[in-house]
């Protein structure tokens, strides 16, 4: 991916405008946390769920990825810890198909194992890299808000190969979440560019594109999955590719 030849040192020509600095979710935006967490997911819970079918992993899957985050709500609420909800969400996930994870060792194991597993697969997906190669070429900074903590986010992005991303704001940074506007305000500050020339660019509508954008950012949906959403008039791109055209 060749830098745009429109392009100057320290300005990056974007579909929605000439940008200073980036800014990026990193979960299903820069890493894809799902693939990491369902094959994981399989890998610690198949002797619990022997003969299921793939079509059985992949709701196995969409459960505990989609439809238990409201354990991931009471985390950042400040009500479980993150191994908690991870658990909580687990056990749901095993009791759609009837299995009940028990407390005590059997919880233990499930979760420790999941836990020395899950980071393993983390990766980035195929257009994060050859995007911050861009960045690099034109002096642009870039960073990442993420609503988690900040360690735990920085050895995943060192885990998947992006040490390069240095500026980095969690959950912890300010003792805040997204969308409150603290949060890309402060990786804002961290780039030294002003607020309406950073690109913040994130997979959730509302915490990343309508909330950045509320904090004066250029807020975009990397909507990598096609969902149609009508009443959504924001940036949205398909690819961090299509950030370059």
């Amino acid at each position: 991916m060749a830098a745009p030849s429109q392009a100057r040192a320290g300005v990056l020509q974007t579909p929605f405008g000439a940008v200073r600095g980036v800014l990026f979710d990193i979960d299903d935006t820069l890493v894809d946390l799902e693939y990491s967490m369902t094959t994981a997911l399989r890998e610690v819970s198949e002797h619990l769920l022997p003969g299921l079918d793939q079509a059985g992993w992949e709701r196995f899957g969409r459960i505990f990825t989609h439809e238990t985050t409201h354990y991931y709500d009471r985390y950042l609420a400040g009500e479980l810890t993150f191994n908690e909800q991870r658990l909580l969400r687990g056990r749901a996930a095993l009791g759609h198909f009837g299995v009940e994870l028990a407390d005590g060792e059997e919880s233990h194991r499930w979760l420790s194992a999941y836990v020395e597993k899950q980071p393993a697969y983390v990766k980035p997906f195929p257009d994060v890299l050859p995007l911050l190669d861009v960045l690099d070429s034109l002096g642009i900074p870039y960073g990442a808000v993420s609503n988690n903590v900040h360690d735990y986010q920085r050895a995943k992005l060192d885990g998947a190969g992006l040490e390069r991303i240095t500026h980095l704001v969690g959950t912890d940074t300010l003792g805040v979440a997204k969308p409150d506007p603290a949060m890309y305000l402060e990786g804002v500050r961290l780039l030294g560019t002003p607020a309406a020339e950073t690109l913040y660019v994130g997979d959730n509508r509302l915490l990343d594109a309508e909330g950045s954008t509320a904090a004066g950012l250029v807020g975009v949906w990397l909507n990598r999955g096609g969902e149609v959403v009508e009443d959504f008039d924001g940036g949205i791109v398909a690819s961090l590719a299509q950030l370059l055209h």
